[in-house]
């Protein structure tokens, strides 16, 4: 498709030309996705719906608006949950435009030096000299292991001093969940050999917020997939998913963590490669398009793909579990948008959860609609985060459920903070893992 002569000028509506405009002219402004999408239902402007924000990209792309001013925001905005491109008739891969046009934004602040707000300086010192760095997250889960077991953490929730440097991040640090002894930590490296009979071997993602302060379910993920026959690996090598980055327009620095991440799980053999975070998981699964147009690293990146499979469906094809004890209450599920609008995984979990002896499951409405968790959506983003969030759980009163069970780390959190705004005092939100292994009688 030829470009409009106005791009011609203009290196940055050419590249967005080049990256989304064909996917962008699919869309047939049908208005089947406006339902789908969360922010054009709280915040009701069409610059905030799929359709709107397709079409500011197809008007950027030809030079008529301008990237910065007029798609900036509408794009910043987007949750990027990707319950569009299941409602969209005609298939137009949002995913793509979207990470397109948030690649094509980032590039021209950083080249043109715009000065970032201080949001974007946090966001952007994290995703640089945290995510990257297993060892670095590690020491930080292993210090906040200590700031809570020495009672350091209550003393700084009576002050609220991580609310003086952050409102969001003082509310999310007050309701994280335990983290589990260093000493209790697997290694990279470690191979956990299966229970009975070996069915498969398989090669475990421990993702990096897992990894670093939820390495308990980690572990129990393992200890639950050793118990369904499986022999796990944990291999050396691989690194952060490189979605937090991809959702922000840092392409290059994507791609570096794709690269390590295949080479590791290429070495270890295994017949699968498991993750237990929906947002994981559907970069994993999509590491081919990130390298299309690479011979070589497209190839490479397609057997991993063929391989990535989320825990819920490989015990749910190994099962039944082992379960030993029986569960008490109404149990209900928060779908975890990556897990089922990209990775197409919905009734695994469902049915993981039915199985559970003595639970009673009841269907949430709205499930599969976003808690606006949004990665680090709801750190930049807090008060239109919340405002979903709260709709949610008006809906998961309505279920009557102690247990709201989900399958994401940012969601789970997500979830835990909504039962504590909400004032659900005999609620709980747990990872699905956590309940599987609770009812399996794995501490």
């Amino acid at each position: 498709m030829s470009k409009p002569a106005c791009t011609q000028d203009n290196k940055y509506v050419s590249l967005l030309h080049d990256l989304s405009y064909e996917a962008a002219n699919m869309c047939v402004q049908c208005g089947y996705c406006l339902p789908a999408c969360p922010t054009y239902e709280s915040m009701g402007n069409e610059a905030h719906s799929p359709r709107g924000r397709i079409n500011l990209v197809k008007m950027a792309a030809e030079g008529k608006i301008d990237l910065q001013q007029d798609l900036a925001e509408p794009i910043d905005l987007c949750l990027g949950c990707r319950a569009c491109e299941v409602a969209c008739p005609v298939n137009v891969p949002y995913g793509q435009i979207y990470e397109a046009a948030r690649e094509v934004i980032t590039l021209q602040q950083k080249e043109e030096q715009k000065k970032p707000s201080a949001g974007e300086k946090v966001r952007d010192q994290v995703l640089n000299n945290l995510f990257p760095h297993q060892k670095r997250l590690r020491l930080l889960g292993n210090a906040t292991w200590l700031y809570q077991k020495t009672g350091v953490n209550k003393v700084a929730q009576k002050m609220k001093l991580v609310n003086k440097v952050s409102e969001p991040m003082g509310q999310f640090e007050k309701i994280l969940p335990p983290v589990e002894s260093p000493l209790k930590r697997y290694k990279f490296g470690d191979v956990f050999p299966a229970h009975g009979t070996k069915k498969m071997t398989v090669a475990f993602f421990p993702g990096c917020i897992m990894d670093a302060v939820m390495s308990k379910i980690n572990r129990q993920t393992i200890e639950l997939l050793q118990s369904s026959g499986c022999e796990v690996f944990i291999p050396k090598g691989q690194n952060c998913c490189g979605a937090l980055h991809a959702h922000q327009g840092i392409m290059d620095e994507a791609k570096v963590l794709a690269k390590s991440n295949i080479e590791a799980f290429e070495a270890s053999g295994a017949d699968y490669f498991i993750n237990n975070a929906g947002g994981c998981g559907a970069m994993l699964r999509e590491y081919d398009h990130l390298f299309k147009g690479d011979a070589e690293w497209h190839e490479r990146a397609k057997a991993f793909v063929e391989k990535t499979r989320d825990v819920t469906e490989v015990l749910f094809e190994l099962g039944p579990l082992p379960f030993k004890k029986e569960w008490d209450g109404i149990i209900t599920y928060q779908d975890s948008c990556h897990l089922r609008n990209v990775q197409g995984v919905a009734e695994q979990p469902r049915e993981l959860l039915r199985s559970v002896p003595g639970a009673t499951f009841v269907e949430m409405e709205g499930s599969d609609r976003c808690c606006a968790s949004g990665g680090i959506y709801n750190l930049i983003h807090f008060d239109e985060s919340m405002k979903i969030l709260d709709d949610k759980m008006v809906k998961a009163k309505e279920t009557k459920a102690q247990t709201i069970v989900t399958t994401n780390p940012g969601c789970l959190l997500q979830m835990k903070l909504g039962v504590e705004r909400s004032g659900l005092e005999n609620a709980r939100a747990l990872h699905l893992v956590e309940v599987l292994a609770e009812a399996c009688d794995i501490q």
